[in-house]
């Protein structure tokens, strides 16, 4: 399976699955057709599926014309989205398994940033695809959810695989590191991936895919236990550190 990152609106990521034994291929949150479609020219490639992690527009936004253009597909969401993602055809669960080639996903809950929200994990190649949930040194906004959901759900990300690349949907990763920094200024971890970070941006260099191991020494939304951290917001529970965090970062 290869993965391909496409860029899409401002800061948005598509990821484009494909099975070059098949020449199928599968599209992770679509935002927009043409960069889809492309991609698929060039590989020579039939659209079989769309997995969305949940129903923002900007993660289904070409949903209904990659569905014009490949009508058998499947498009899967969340059952908790069921009436708000177009075209959804498959509504699943935790634990539900969805296949691409000779791989297949695992479904993760993981509500918060919406109250749907779920992620696809392929334990075989380790490959994660969090939608909006976990972001290279930060995590979603609370939009429909609560902290303590969004708490549980980063947590359920943080004890996958170190190795297990974290293929996110936007490109905040320098302005959360920014902000991390102001709680975690002690780290060396963190301190060493800003600066590979701002050079790699200045470069227009992509900070996607991140892994999990790195996420648990640089992101603080998944160090809520580290008592400097807690100490930094005031805080003396991991819930209580992290409600502070995601208010300190939502005015950052």
């Amino acid at each position: 399976m290869m993965i391909y990152r496409l860029n899409a609106l401002t800061d948005n990521y598509i990821f484009l699955l494909h099975d070059p034994q098949a020449q199928t291929a599968a599209v992770v949150d679509p935002a927009e057709p043409e960069p889809v479609l492309a991609k698929l020219a060039e590989l020579g490639a039939t659209l079989t599926a769309i997995f969305n992690t949940h129903h923002h527009w900007d993660h289904v936004g070409a949903n209904r014309a990659l569905r014009s253009r490949f009508p058998d597909i499947e498009v899967y969401g969340s059952r908790e989205d069921q009436g708000r993602i177009p075209e959804q055809t498959v509504f699943l669960s935790a634990g539900d398994r969805v296949p691409f080639g000779e791989h297949s996903f695992e479904v993760l809950f993981v509500p918060g940033h919406t109250r749907g929200h779920i992620a696809y994990y392929a334990p075989a190649t380790g490959d994660l695809f969090c939608g909006d949930t976990l972001f290279g040194g930060g995590c979603g906004r609370l939009f429909e959810g609560t902290p303590a959901q969004m708490l549980d759900s980063l947590n359920q990300l943080r004890q996958l695989p170190e190795q297990t690349r974290v293929w996110c949907a936007h490109e905040y990763t320098q302005k959360n590191l920014s902000f991390a920094l102001t709680v975690d200024a002690d780290n060396p971890a963190l301190q060493a991936r800003y600066a590979q970070v701002c050079r790699d941006r200045a470069q227009g260099k992509s900070t996607i895919p991140s892994t999990i191991g790195l996420e648990r020494a640089t992101n603080p939304f998944l160090r809520c236990q580290v008592s400097t951290i807690q100490a930094a917001v005031g805080a003396t529970t991991p819930l209580q550190t992290f409600t502070r965090l995601r208010g300190k970062r939502d005015q950052y």
